[in-house]
């Protein structure tokens, strides 16, 4: 594996194909402030946001200069400077099932200018990128989308789904287990000095997750460069079971109610926690919570536990759940060996792959522990084996295993070969802990 991504060069097809419309393809040298400063000012324009001030400029700079920065450059326009179109990449561990990692080439800050659209950047940025990946030897792509119309055709699909959860703390009452813990609170300083340790042990219990980075936790403290008084509403609590170790925290504000004297939403920016008992007692602790209405807690897991840990079911509902993680595999056999199994049994998947990275005739071979060994299938198909024909983005939806493999049958988009196959696909893949992602990238 090549963990010199930033280093790695330009892809020459993409580069050709963009030159051909006078456009540069270039990297973007991260610690040069000036130049790094330019990519972000057409980065924020490209999702809409604001100015990038000289303070954030220089926060990003020294908080994303591991990334592999890229832009398209127009030499007619007037700042040349500014690239037309962005994207920024790295190297992130993926959670799969198993508790287990595999290296994931995590894609971010996809922007085409309005004045160069329609004109084929996005698909040579994409397909550079995973070009790129295939180079370095990555075995899959990750992103997470603003627009879910875009990234089907570069064989991506969504693999972990995410929830906005409210709970009405009126008629609420917690019913769930006892934990034997404590709740206290802990200051900023000590969350951001503590908390990515506690992330790190729990992130492998959920397929799905990816390691944070250092500038993602000065955001979600309220550290924002720009903005000094965003930290002022936010308190965080730590849970330590009875041995005194932390096991969890909870970052949190609460949002007056407006019109109604002394009721609050207690509104959940972070929760994660690496036990059943400490995720128990910071729950119990936020829906317990005194003078408030109810709990609203985005980007969580589409079954949480909470939900049915109260008295009444219906307190605690989905008022949105959506797409969050695409994932693409580029490297079958390296994909598919990085995690373990449900089910053992012998399965032949056909794949198909416009852009060639996954195409082929592939024999994943489960043993009883879990494990899995793929190769490709030049014979004929074993008698007992399951076999089905699908698109890589079928097999990039599955392979997390959140995603029913039967579903996608039914759907149309996988296809059984040989009947039956789709229930022993979907009885190997299917993770028995839901994937779940709890950042955007």
């Amino acid at each position: 594996m090549n963990h010199n991504y930033r280093d790695a060069p330009v892809d020459t097809k993409s580069a050709e194909s963009l030159a051909t419309q006078n456009l540069t393809l270039a990297t973007v040298d991260t610690t040069d402030a000036a130049a790094f400063g330019s990519w972000l000012q057409a980065e924020s324009r490209g999702f809409h946001d604001g100015t990038v001030d000289d303070e954030m400029i220089a926060a990003w700079v020294e908080g994303l200069a591991y990334r592999r920065t890229t832009g398209v450059f127009d030499g007619t326009t007037t700042d040349t400077a500014a690239p037309v179109a962005t994207v920024s990449s790295w190297i992130a561990p993926l959670t799969v099932p198993g508790r287990r990692t595999v290296d994931a080439w995590a894609i971010s800050a996809v922007t085409v200018a309005p004045t160069h659209r329609r004109r084929g950047v996005a698909r040579d940025l994409l397909e550079s990128e995973l070009r790129t990946a295939a180079a370095l030897g990555v075995p899959l792509a990750t992103l997470t989308v603003s627009e879910a119309t875009i990234y089907g055709r570069f064989g991506f699909a969504p693999s972990v789904m995410a929830a906005d959860w409210t709970i009405n703390t009126r008629r609420a009452t917690w019913t769930g287990t006892v934990p034997h813990g404590r709740v206290q609170f802990i200051s900023i300083d000590e969350f951001l000095e503590q908390g990515p340790a506690i992330l790190e042990a729990a992130r492998l219990a959920s397929p799905g997750q990816v390691e944070p980075w250092p500038l993602l936790w000065k955001r979600i403290a309220g550290r924002v460069p720009g903005d000094k008084d965003a930290s002022k509403n936010i308190r965080v609590v730590r849970y330590d079971d009875v041995a005194g170790d932390p096991q969890g925290f909870a970052v949190y504000r609460m949002i007056e109610n407006t019109g109604e004297m002394f009721g609050f939403t207690l509104d959940v920016l972070f929760q994660t926690s690496t036990t059943d008992d400490a995720y128990a007692g910071l729950w119990r602790f936020l829906v317990e919570m005194d003078l408030t209405t109810e709990i609203t807690a985005k980007l969580r897991a589409v079954d949480e536990a909470f939900s049915w840990q109260v008295s009444d079911f219906r307190s605690a509902r989905k008022t949105t759940q959506r797409d969050h993680l695409w994932t693409r595999i580029i490297d079958v056999k390296a994909a598919l060996e990085a995690r373990d199994y449900s089910a053992h049994g012998t399965i032949v998947l056909e794949v198909a792959d416009p852009l060639g990275f996954a195409e082929g005739r592939y024999l994943l071979t489960i043993a009883d522990d879990g494990a899995a060994t793929v190769d490709l299938l030049l014979g004929d198909v074993p008698d007992d084996a399951a076999h089905v024909a699908l698109s890589v983005n079928a097999l990039s939806a599955i392979y997390l295993g959140g995603v029913s493999a039967v579903t996608l049958t039914r759907a149309g988009r996988i296809t059984e070969v040989r009947e039956g196959s789709s229930s022993a696909l979907d009885a190997s893949f299917r993770s028995a802990v839901t994937p779940w992602l709890s950042i955007w990238f």
